[in-house]
């Protein structure tokens, strides 16, 4: 299993950028540097694990209230300074456990720090940035909306420790009342119950899966396969819609996300017609 204090999406975010991410201002958490990407300025996004952080549901890489909104903050400046030029690229490097699950977030509002940062994403893309998902190891339930469901296109490592999905497999199967053995037997004739990463790629939803080796120690040799391939898919974003209407154009999802394909053909269909 990866580090929980040293996690790999915090060694990945370091080996790509040259530093730590701190920002005076953001919590522990937030790591957010600029650093040069294909002979271009790029802005990088990650949540590291913070022993000091401030919420205790938060610490072990959730998104909570303080990344939701930092995030928003450090998101809109970036926005707002590119406004009348380059739009820079902003690459989220995801190793994110889930969003945070406590009272206080509930209280506090954590819907709404997680809808703006979502929001702020959101708007980068359709502004011109090219949002792209690093998936280097978790990026489940709401730190994947949070963090990668607005990306322009979304990269994951071909690895066992890499996980996207709705919640983890022990709430799934208190949820659906069934154990993990039947879950697991489902997911092999339903692909989005599946949980390993080549199962969510079938869906369509992946720019690239990328096999790395040795993806928890960063080498000179895997730093430059990644950043390659993020220059690539930054590229590729830059010539394509700023919509994500390509997660339902490829392959995987003509083949898998044919209801999805078809209940939005008849919902736009509808919404025409009124």
């Amino acid at each position: 299993m990866t580090d929980p204090l040293n996690n790999r999406g915090r060694k990945w975010f370091e080996a790509l950028t040259g530093s730590n991410g701190k920002v005076d201002g953001n919590p522990g958490s937030l790591m957010v540097a600029e650093a040069v990407l294909g002979g271009e300025k790029a802005v990088f996004v990650g949540v590291a694990p913070d022993a000091n952080a401030r919420f205790p549901r938060t610490g072990h890489t959730e998104v909570g209230l303080e990344e939701g909104w930092y995030g928003t903050k450090n998101l809109r400046a970036v926005i707002e300074a590119d406004k009348n030029g380059t739009k820079r690229p902003i690459i989220t490097v995801c190793d994110t456990k889930s969003q945070a699950y406590g009272r206080r977030e509930e209280l506090f509002g954590i819907h709404v720090a997680a809808a703006a940062i979502i929001a702020a994403y959101a708007d980068a893309r359709t502004a011109g940035h090219p949002v792209i998902a690093l998936i280097v190891g978790r990026c489940v339930s709401g730190a994947f909306l949070a963090l990668a469901g607005q990306a322009n296109r979304m990269i994951a490592f071909d690895d066992p420790e890499v996980l996207i999905h709705a919640m983890y497999k022990d709430a799934a199967a208190r949820i659906t009342k069934r154990s993990v053995a039947e879950l697991d037997k489902l997911g092999e004739t339903i692909v989005p119950m599946a949980y390993d990463i080549g199962s969510f790629n079938k869906l369509g939803g992946l720019h690239k899966l990328l096999k790395i080796a040795g993806p928890d120690t960063p080498t000179p040799a895997t730093i430059d396969q990644v950043k390659s391939t993020l220059i690539e898919a930054i590229a590729d974003a830059r010539k394509s819609s700023r919509t994500l209407d390509v997660r339902l154009e490829s392959d995987g999802a003509k083949a898998f996300r044919k209801a999805s394909i078809k209940v939005r053909k008849m919902m736009t269909e509808q919404w025409a017609a009124c």
